[in-house]
């Protein structure tokens, strides 16, 4: 068995909406079919007892080891503890070669996975060993390590159950909530409102509290001290028991409760001094202490925090109760379950020494032995929720102090008696206000209920209603995507949005390009839903990448499909008819919004069965008004566009608009067929999406195809009176359509400039040539620099083929190179010739033909 082109499909795809990690791999002949492997499926479960049940399908015949690898993926990461469900294997045309799909939650998981499973399907086959327990530990260890920690990941659970799109912008807790202009961001329990203003002040334990003083918060007596004399010394000025800690600490790092002699003092403004160039020493207020989370301007959750404890039973020592505490599966490092395990460290033993006791030490049943003087969770502490329990004035104070901080979410740290009267009753007090607070006390508290901490977050960045999303218009299809992507992008540009968008010329906000090269893949469309200047997108939807990557969106407002036709790379990534390429097309249609629609071509019987995969709405297109689809859908009262007379209707019931053609400069009053056909596709998206029809219509008025709008797309000049027409057409469909539109202009002459892709089948690099060969008087072959994988000659060579018996070309020439071939075509023009240039280097090519009339002109 051999593994290869391991791809992660990072959006919804041709297989599912889940993420998933696709892979090819090559079987043996025995290998597809394991039943011929003695002892192999035995063996296999011997080694992996979870894995799933082996079945054979009618689709697949025998269970091959494929099959097997794709269980095993599956399997592992389930037993990993990720929630997986799904996954497939599939026949490829080529005898032997499956295609295997797993779903991932975190795709370095997803790929260790495979990697797992490869070594076990290997070691069923040649009855070697195989680690279970280590993998299970290794796939743990990294799902651990980089999936969104508890609070991250709350704010993004409930970002998620309010249909908010969210994407992780680093492999930590940066996270991306919304598309474009309505995007918001948080870093863990910050926010894009948490200003470095108030994250500064929060930091700075004093600051903080003459800030709260002066409005009026009880918070502990104190001052900042400059050596362990001077810790002694305030200690001294304010009696009792003091309280020493960083200036700027955080997670209760060097912070020491309770002190009382000048040793105690001193020690512990040297571990402070450790965390911080600046040591506060306050008076130690008595009291329990307490956690409480203000988010906006709520108090949100509570929680009573307990230090890091053991409690004696009288037969073990102090270390065997800490490591039985230890033991609590809930109990891990780090932030990534519920508990943290107990620490301990020098500060465990200090701290016991304090109340005399060692390591060793046997406690009596029922005493209480504290490990660390501070509640913080991540040292070990616990925390009971008290959310129903705080007092409204004490809910007050809290508030307060983070308004006066500035801090949008703030922990704020009291320490009091009880949270169930006033602060000021019980000499209680705010110890300090912190900025990207903890959840986790609130989520999964130790004693008590969690809160919906990450649910009030979201609420706090998003009103009611608001899902962060902008506006999404995907367009696939084999011809004319460009063009209906560019016009779709102008007429909402004219309906005052800024629109981002991708093609296959490069990457646009509003009129400005911001990438360039073939841009219609999902990492394009991504980086515009990036974009802070973006309040409607248009994508450009190509069937590569579909299938390297998956979309780039959950989920769009419109789906449009112009067509399914042959030529579109057909025999790539397995897509070898045009049914598997419909089924490709189809992924952005299967993922319409519930309240979007799919725009779909009435004339094309491949589009028009995709009608049935949409959960939205559906809106359907055609030339001919009478199409029977067509006439079914609007009878049913649902939206159509259509041409009737000299204008493009759009209608549902008794209801419609026109748009003339004439107003339509693209369509050429109507007569360039292919392009009424792009702008009825761009017509119906943007009234969808609600564009009203007075902006729809001059919209399309406004838009005209020459080479700075759109490169390429039957861009029409003028060389010394004879007509030009450039265009990037491809395919044997695109050709079929600029001959209909060139049959329809006047010509005493025509020509035509090809050369072919060198990455297509030859039947329709063939095929280009013979339905060229049947309008066109005179075509120049050219051969590009790079022929995709072509040896020299060969392309020309399909092409002289297919004018083979050519019925109207009176003569055929070969040039090396595209911008000798255009000019070799330019000088043979006369006045009223046309002559149709099939550029392949767009931008280049364009421009040298800009530069030859200019010189006509000079």
């Amino acid at each position: 068995m051999e593994v290869s082109r391991i791809r992660a499909l990072r959006g919804p795809n041709l297989w599912s909406r889940h993420t998933a990690i696709e892979a090819i791999v090559t079987c043996t002949e025995a290998e597809r079919d394991i039943d011929s492997i003695p002892g192999y499926e035995t063996r296999l479960r011997n080694l992996f007892p979870e894995m799933g049940f082996l079945e054979a399908d009618g689709h697949m015949g025998a269970s091959s080891v494929a099959q097997a690898l794709e269980l095993a993926a599956l399997g592992l990461q389930a037993c990993a503890g990720c929630p997986v469900t799904f996954s497939r294997t599939a026949k490829t045309i080529e005898k032997g070669v499956f295609q295997v799909v797993v779903e991932y939650t975190e795709e370095k998981v997803g790929r260790l996975a495979f990697e797992l499973a490869t070594e076990l399907c290997r070691a069923a086959e040649t009855d070697g060993p195989f680690d279970l327990a280590g993998a299970l530990a290794r796939l743990r260890e990294l799902d651990e390590d980089v999936r969104l920690g508890p609070s991250t990941g709350s704010i993004v659970q409930a970002a998620v159950a309010r249909g908010i799109p969210y994407r992780r912008l680093t492999e930590g807790s940066l996270v991306q909530f919304g598309w474009g202009s309505k995007q918001r961001r948080i870093q863990a329990a910050e926010t894009d409102l948490t200003s470095a203003v108030a994250e500064a002040i929060a930091q700075d334990k004093e600051l903080t509290k003459n800030l709260l003083r002066a409005a009026g918060v009880p918070v502990p007596l104190g001052r900042s001290v400059t050596s362990a004399e001077d810790a002694w010394q305030a200690a001294k000025e304010l009696g009792g028991l003091v309280v020493v800690k960083p200036r700027d600490g955080n997670q209760g790092k060097g912070v020491a409760v309770k002190l009382r002699t000048k040793d105690e003092v001193m020690n512990a403004f040297r571990v402070a001094e450790e965390i911080s160039d600046d040591v506060l020493v306050e008076r130690y207020l008595p009291g329990h202490d307490y956690r409480l989370l203000v988010v906006g301007d709520k108090l949100i959750a509570a929680a009573r925090r307990e230090p890091p404890l053991v409690i004696g039973d009288g037969q073990r020592t102090i270390r065997e109760l800490v490591d039985h505490v230890n033991s609590d599966p809930r109990r891990g490092v780090g932030h990534a379950t519920s508990l943290t395990k107990i620490r301990f460290d020098e500060i465990a033993v200090a701290t016991l020494a304090k109340q005399g006791y060692e390591a060793g030490s046997v406690p009596p049943k029922g005493k209480r032995v504290i490990l660390r003087n501070n509640a913080n969770l991540s040292t070990g502490g616990t925390a009971t929720d008290v959310t129903d329990d705080v007092h409204p004035e004490v809910a007050e104070r809290a508030i307060a102090a983070a308004k006066n901080i500035g801090l949008d979410i703030c922990g704020v740290d009291v320490v009091c008696e009880s949270v169930l009267e006033p602060l000021e009753a019980q000499s209680g007090g705010i110890v300090e206000a912190n900025a990207a607070p903890g959840l986790r006390m609130h989520l999964q508290p130790s004693y008590g209920k969690g809160r919906p901490v990450g649910e009030a977050i979201v609420a706090n960045m998003f009103k009611p209603g608001e899902d962060g999303r902008i506006p999404v218009i995907a367009v696939a299809g084999t011809n004319g995507k460009t063009t209906t992507v560019r016009l779709s992008a102008h007429i909402l540009g004219v309906a005052g949005n800024r629109v981002g968008m991708t093609n296959s010329d490069g990457v646009y906000v509003g009129k400005r390009r911001i990438d360039t090269g073939d841009c219609s893949g999902p990492r394009s469309a991504r980086n515009i839903l990036l974009h802070p200047d973006v309040d409607a997108a248009v994508f450009e939807t190509a069937r590569g990448g579909v299938l390297r990557e998956g979309l780039a969106f959950d989920r769009c407002d419109v789906a449009v499909v112009t067509n399914i036709g042959m030529g579109d790379h057909l025999g790539l990534s397995y897509i070898s008819t045009v049914e598997d390429l419909a089924v490709v097309k189809r992924v952005i249609v299967q993922n319409v919004k519930s309240s979007g629609t799919a725009v779909l071509n009435a004339a094309d019987p491949m589009v028009v069965k995709m009608a049935s995969a949409c959960p939205g709405s559906v809106l359907f297109f055609a030339a001919d008004q009478y199409n029977h689809v067509l006439v079914t859908h609007r009878v049913q009262g649902h939206r159509v566009v259509f041409v009737d007379d000299d204008a493009i209707v759009a209608a549902q019931g008794s209801e419609e608009f026109r748009v003339p053609l004439a107003g339509i400069p693209i369509t050429r009053n109507g007569v360039i067929s292919f392009q009424v056909e792009n702008a009825m596709a761009a017509i119906a998206a943007t009234w969808a999406l609600g564009v009203p029809p007075e902006t729809i219509i001059a919209g399309a008025a406004s838009f005209v195809n020459d080479a700075a709008n759109a490169p390429g797309r039957f861009n029409v000049f003028d060389y010394k009176g004879a007509t030009l027409i450039a265009d990037y057409g491809h395919n044997p469909d695109a050709i079929l359509a600029l001959v209909q539109a060139v049959e329809s202009m006047p010509a005493k002459r025509r020509s035509v400039v090809i050369s072919g892709a060198g990455d297509r089948r030859d039947e329709d690099i063939r095929e280009q040539t013979r339905i060229l060969g049947k309008v066109f008087d005179d075509v120049v072959l050219y051969q590009d620099d790079c022929q995709r994988g072509r040896a020299d000659g060969e392309v020309l060579a399909l092409l002289q083929e297919g004018l083979v018996g050519a019925p109207r070309t009176k003569s055929i020439c070969e040039i090396r190179g595209e911008f000798t071939a255009i000019d070799s075509a330019l000088q043979k023009l006369e006045s009223g010739d046309l002559c149709l240039i099939l550029i392949d280097q767009v931008e280049e090519a364009l421009e040298h033909i800009a530069k030859r009339i200019a010189e006509t002109k000079a």
